[in-house]
């Protein structure tokens, strides 16, 4: 029987004390906690009840609040919603004043899967036989950035954002959000475990390679600004930092460094090699998909009803920082050219989606004139139809059509 107070009981010790107690000693170690028990009962003095009854009756004596009803209370007014600083009901779902936010999470649940669905062992062969040492680097190191970006992306939405937000068909989203970025890092963790690398060297990476470490840093200087207990978005100040923070997040972190960040396995991937890895990054892609749109969305949604005003030199520096920590990070991952992908084309592809996050952001071209480098990658990034039934999971997106980044 499940056990409420201990869910995992029912899976751990019972199976462990079955395997180590025979059926008469389980008795006789029942029959004497039984006996144990009751003498400890009997031994109760007549002090410690007469002290327990004290106590309670002091409890008891002092005055108990009661509770005042608010026979006043008007229904939630659908114009007064807001997405951050409204003050409606926040436990009340409907009416929406943001059916979009619900839509998301609707289309969100259609991309349902776990890592373990695709078949690894390909990519194990791969790895181990097929590939280069400079693919092998570019591989590791892709995994060893992505593991870590995605446990802030959780944090961000679960910690940084989602308790700011006063709408409750946002909040429901971006539970679900959060869920996905956890289900992402499962992921790369599987992918890692599958391969067999080392693991404790693969997480620590971050920490130890520069060109990795200022990516991650500029995220956690991001959170750390707006998950304070005292921020208050009733102020200009503080609210325009929390609108730069969300769309850092959204346009920069999710929108072009994770779409960039997949762009070398999916180029593995069309020369036939490391396809699980590639077909588990498609799963994540139309996750990324709607985390990006979702929260350009929404940032877009909190300067129109508050009418913030962003300093169009805070916005190109955003930019150029999040440009200057790609650049460096594309030099150190593709130090080696792997066929049919370098640096200069991820580096230029960075500033072509970053134009186009720009262009949902209502913000002035960053990169003027960049080009779509990887004219291939929309279409290498949609999950592949042509699936042989008795080899592997039926992939198809349940909505069916190709992904959309504008």
């Amino acid at each position: 029987m499940l056990n409420w107070d201990d869910p995992l009981a029912a899976f751990n010790t019972h199976v462990c004390n079955e395997k180590s107690v025979i059926p008469d000693e389980k008795n006789a170690m029942h029959t004497e906690v039984i006996l144990n028990n009751k003498i400890e009962s009997e031994q109760r003095t007549k002090e410690d009840t007469e002290s327990f009854v004290n106590t309670q009756a002091i409890r008891h004596s002092k005055e108990i609040p009661s509770i005042t009803l608010d026979t006043n209370i008007e229904p939630v007014h659908v114009g007064d919603k807001r997405v951050i600083n409204g003050q409606t009901d926040i436990n009340q779902l409907a009416p929406f004043k943001y059916p979009w936010a619900w839509d998301f999470f609707l289309n969100a649940n259609k991309n349902h899967w776990t890592p373990l669905d695709i078949n690894m062992s390909k990519d194990v062969h791969d790895y181990q036989h097929r590939i280069t040492i400079e693919e092998k680097h570019v591989y590791e190191n892709v995994l060893s950035y992505l593991t870590t970006s995605d446990i802030l992306a959780m944090r961000n939405i679960g910690l940084a954002v989602m308790e700011k937000m006063t709408a409750p068909e946002l909040q429901i989203y971006q539970a679900r959000q959060v869920y996905e970025e956890a289900l992402h890092t499962w992921t790369y963790q599987h992918c890692i475990e599958s391969i067999g690398l080392e693991q404790a060297e693969i997480y620590n990476r971050y920490r130890v390679v520069p060109a990795i470490n200022q990516k991650i840093q500029l995220a956690n200087q991001k959170i750390h600004s707006v998950l304070r207990a005292d921020i208050d978005l009733t102020n200009k100040d503080e609210l325009e930092n929390f609108v730069m923070s969300y769309t850092f997040f959204a346009g920069v972190f999710e929108g072009c460094w994770f779409y960039n960040g997949f762009s070398p396995i999916f180029a593995l991937q069309r020369r036939g090699l490391m396809t699980g890895t590639a077909e588990q990054l498609q799963y994540i892609m139309r996750d990324e998909v709607l985390h990006c749109a979702f929260g350009i969305r929404t940032v877009n949604q909190i300067i129109i009803e508050n009418n913030v005003k962003l300093a169009p030199k805070v916005i190109q520096l955003m930019w150029e920082e999040a440009e200057a920590a790609e650049i460096d990070y594309a030099h150190y991952i593709l130090r080696e050219p792997i066929l049919g992908y370098n640096a200069d084309d991820h580096i230029e592809q960075f500033r072509f989606i970053a134009n186009r996050r720009a262009k949902q952001l209502k913000h002035a071209e960053p990169f003027p004139g960049a080009q779509n480098r990887l004219t291939w990658l929309d279409e290498q990034a949609n999950m592949r139809k042509e699936k042989n039934f008795f080899e592997t999971r039926v992939t198809e997106y349940q909505t069916g059509g190709a992904l959309k980044w504008d």
